[in-house]
């Protein structure tokens, strides 16, 4: 096919051999199955930000920290230099956290480089090398989904006892290959210890991927993994290796204002971002 504009200047400088085919297109980036050597791998091409359609991205991005007070002062003032820092920022966070989550035993794909707003990445791919589907498009009996599920809980763990909540996890996010589920899409990945929307944002992914897992297994409709994982970490009880149950015991002595309002945020939220699923779903059939 064609090379689109943004992939040229690595196809001219060596890194990128041939774009193969367009895999998808959301609603920050666009994704090619690119040659890159002998390896096929895939490229991800950032939108601009006017292009964007991703909603309360302010919202994610509370808490993140910039080491340089020139860029973070031009960020802030909104100058032509600091939107360029700032889509470099945006950026290099999902590169910065897939090589997190990877070390953290998290399943990611493997990152080869971010130039100039296209990440080259490992193109997670099925037992017979075609490209993996994502778990809207799989279906299973109810001992796969337990056991899937339980796997994605303690991906949500591990991340989270690394400091970081996917912020935007559901079915759409999410790869399965021959080993099981792996998380794609991290560009607005939050900084639990410094946003204040980090436990709603904690408690939509698990109730997304819950709710999805549950129409094969019912019975896991009635787990509370989202407050169990919560309390851990503001405990400080959470590690990597934290045993789930999905019980949790509540405090019902003293209604909490504050949690009550979250669950409704949170629910305002879902129904934004179901919205947008549905929209980039369509643009994908299109």
């Amino acid at each position: 096919m064609k090379v689109p504009n943004r992939i040229q200047p690595l196809v001219e400088d060596g890194l990128i051999d041939e774009v193969i085919s367009r895999l998808m297109s959301g609603k920050e980036a666009t994704v090619y199955v690119v040659r890159c050597g002998d390896e096929i791998r895939c490229a991800k091409v950032y939108k601009d930000a006017a292009q964007r359609s991703f909603k309360n991205a302010v919202q994610y991005q509370e808490g993140r920290k910039v080491k340089n007070s020139r860029r973070s002062r031009a960020m802030e003032k909104g100058s032509k230099y600091g939107r360029s820092q700032q889509e470099a920022a945006w950026h290099n966070t999902e590169v910065d956290a897939l090589k997190k989550l990877l070390e953290a035993g998290v399943r990611v794909p493997e990152t080869f480089g971010c130039i100039d707003g296209v990440l080259i990445m490992e193109l997670i791919t099925d037992e017979q090398g075609h490209v993996a589907p994502r778990l809207d498009d799989v279906s299973m009996d109810a001992e796969q989904a337990i056991e899937d599920h339980h796997v994605m809980m303690h991906y949500i763990v591990k991340m989270l006892s690394v400091g970081l909540i996917h912020g935007d996890l559901s079915e759409f996010n999410v790869l399965v290959d021959e080993y099981g589920p792996v998380i794609i899409d991290l560009p607005q990945v939050v900084d639990a210890s410094g946003n204040n929307n980090a436990q709603w944002m904690l408690t939509r992914d698990v109730d997304k991927i819950t709710d999805y897992y549950a129409q094969f297994a019912p019975e896991l409709k009635q787990t509370k993994y989202a407050k169990e994982i919560w309390a851990l970490y503001q405990s400080g009880d959470l590690t990597a290796d934290s045993e789930l149950t999905g019980l949790f015991v509540e405090d019902e002595t003293n209604a909490n204002v504050d949690d009550v309002l979250a669950e409704i945020q949170a629910a305002i939220a879902e129904e934004e971002s179901r919205l947008e699923r549905i929209r980039s779903a369509n643009e994908d059939d299109d």
